[in-house]
C-alpha cells in the first residue's frame, strides 16, 4: 500500500489532503509512524523523531495513530488477496507476497491479476497500492517500490539480471543504512558491484546475509511464499513520555504492558515458555532479561509474576528508563503435550 496509515487519514479527513502529515505523536519523545507523500518531499520518514520531522517540515501536521482502523482496512485488503489465491504471505498490515502461479480465477497473467487487485483495492478502500510482478520474492519486492505511488512494475525472467545490476545497493531487500555504508566502504554501490564479489567474501563480511546478497545480485531467490508463517513471539513495548526512575511506577507500567501482551497473545491463541523483558535507559543503553519456564504461560498471573521477577533484577540506580518492553516466545500450540515434573508424595 502507498503511505498506508497517512493515506487512510487523508481519505477520512478531506482537510488533510494535499497537506504534509505525519501519523504519530508530536511531543519531544514522539516518533513518526508514517508520513504522507507531501511530507516525504521534505525528507520526513517513518521512525524519525517528531523533533527531526518538524525541523525538516515546520508546517507538518501530526495526526494520532488509529491502529484499529488500519487493521480493519488491512483485513479488507487481505480478503481481496485471498479471493485470488490461498498462497498469501503477509509482511505487515499493508504488504504481502502472493503466489498466483495457480489462481482461483484461472487468469493467465500475474500482471493482469495485479492490475485487477489494484482496481479492487481502490474501489473497496479508496486507497492506492503499488505492485511488483516477477519470478521470485526478492524481485517482486524491489519492483513494488520502483514506481510509487500507484505503480505497477513487471520484471520478467529475461530482464531480471540486468534489472538487479542497475539497482542502488540501498534498494536491496535487507540492506539498511548501516549495511549500505559498510558496502560503500568496500566499493559496492550497485547491484553490478555486488555481483563482482564472491560468496566467500560476502559471507565473511556479512555472515549469513552475505549468502542472500550473493544470490540476490544474480536475481536468485528460492524462498517460497509461505501462507502460514509460524509466529515466534508476541510482545509489546512502550516509550515513556518522560523517563521513569521510580520502581513502583515502572511496576505499574509493566502491568499495563503485560496486559497488552496478554491481549495480543489471546487474539492469536499464542502460548510460549520464555518471557523476555527489555529495558532501555535514558542514555539508550539497552538490556534484556529472560526466563524460560518448564510449562507454557497459560494464565495472565503467570506472565505478570515472571515479568515482575525480571524487573526486580533490573538495576534502576544506573539511570532512568525511557522504554520498556515485554514479550512471550518459545511457542507451541496449547494442545501439544506439556512436560510436567511429577510430584511424588512420601509418607510422613
Amino acid at each position: 500500500m502507498d503511505a498506508f496509515y497517512a493515506s487512510i487519514e487523508q481519505r477520512d479527513n478531506p482537510e488533510l489532503r494535499g497537506v504534509p502529515i505525519a501519523v504519530g505523536h508530536p511531543g519531544d519523545r514522539g516518533v513518526v509512524a508514517a508520513a504522507s507523500y507531501e511530507a516525504r518531499r521534505y525528507g520526513v520518514r517513518s521512525a524519525m523523531s517528531s523533533h527531526a520531522a518538524f525541523m525538516r517540515c515546520p508546517q507538518l501536521v501530526f495526526v494520532p495513530v488509529r491502529f484499529d482502523v488500519y487493521r480493519e482496512v488491512s483485513h479488507q485488503i487481505m480478503d481481496i488477496f485471498h479471493d485470488y489465491t490461498d498462497k498469501v504471505e503477509p509482511l505487515s498490515l499493508d504488504e504481502a507476497y502472493l503466489d498466483v502461479t495457480v489462481n482461483n480465477y484461472g487468469m493467465p497473467s500475474a500482471t493482469i491479476i495485479a492490475r485487477d487487485i489494484k482496481r479492487r483495492i481502490r474501489e473497496t478502500t479508496g486507497l492506492s497500492a503499488s505492485a511488483g510482478v516477477s519470478v521470485n520474492k526478492f524481485l517482486a519486492k524491489v519492483a513494488s517500490d520502483c514506481n510509487k505511488p500507484d505503480g505497477l512494475t513487471v520484471v520478467t525472467a529475461a530482464e531480471a539480471e540486468a534489472f538487479v545490476e542497475c539497482l542502488r545497493i540501498e534498494q536491496f531487500w535487507g540492506v539498511g543504512p548501516v549495511t549500505a555504508e559498510k558496502m560503500h566502504r568496500m566499493g559496492i554501490y550497485t547491484g553490478a558491484d555486488l555481483k563482482m564479489r564472491s560468496e566467500a567474501e560476502l559471507t565473511w563480511h556479512f555472515g549469513k546475509a552475505g549468502h542472500a546478497y550473493y544470490l540476490n545480485a544474480r536475481a536468485i531467490d528460492n524462498r517460497e511464499v509461505v501462507p502460514d508463517r509460524v509466529r515466534k513471539s508476541v510482545g509489546s513495548e512502550n516509550t515513556f513520555f518522560e523517563d521513569i526512575g521510580d520502581r513502583s511506577e515502572l511496576e505499574r507500567q509493566l502491568r499495563v504492558t503485560a496486559e497488552e501482551v496478554w491481549r495480543r497473545a489471546g487474539k492469536r491463541d499464542f502460548y510460549g515458555r520464555t518471557v523476555t523483558l527489555k529495558v532501555k535507559y535514558s542514555d539508550f543503553r539497552q538490556i534484556t532479561r529472560s526466563r524460560t519456564l518448564s510449562e507454557f504461560v497459560t494464565e495472565f498471573s503467570q506472565l505478570l509474576d515472571v515479568a515482575e521477577e525480571l524487573l526486580s533484577e533490573v538495576d534502576i540506580s544506573y539511570g532512568k528508563v525511557r522504554l520498556m518492553g515485554l514479550s512471550v516466545g518459545n511457542p507451541a500450540c496449547i494442545e501439544q503435550p506439556q512436560n510436567r515434573q511429577l510430584e511424588l508424595k512420601f509418607p510422613e
